[in-house]
């Protein structure tokens, strides 16, 4: 028997008025609901400032770029802030492919972040 639950890691920490979200493994089908979940806690605060850091997720499928584009939503819904930390050349791509890129505010480091 195959065991088919997400590897993924979620980690959620507070630095300042930022809250910091560090994904890591695949970010596909399996993981959404995981994923989407604990987004979903992050966005309701009063008025999100979110950092979604994405240098350790190693894949990336539409239910993932779903995933990013509904806390988007629920964070602009709140007049939040969400900043992605992407440093792999194929996610921008795929960002780029799916016509999203200019939809999310992109930063190349954690530091850009403060």
């Amino acid at each position: 028997m195959v065991d088919e639950r997400p590897v993924i890691g979620l980690r959620e920490r507070r630095l300042g008025g930022i809250t910091l979200v560090e994904i890591a493994g695949e970010l596909d089908i399996l993981a959404a609901e995981q994923v989407r979940y604990r987004l979903d806690a992050v966005a309701r605060a009063g008025r999100p400032d979110v950092v979604l850091d994405l240098r350790r997720v190693t894949f990336v499928d539409c239910a993932g770029l779903s995933v990013l584009c509904r806390l988007r939503n629920r964070v602009l819904a709140r007049d939040g802030r969400l900043r992605l930390v992407i440093d792999d050349p194929r996610l921008h791509r795929l960002l780029r492919l799916a016509r999203l890129a200019d939809a999310f505010e992109v930063l190349d480091d954690l530091a850009s972040a403060a």
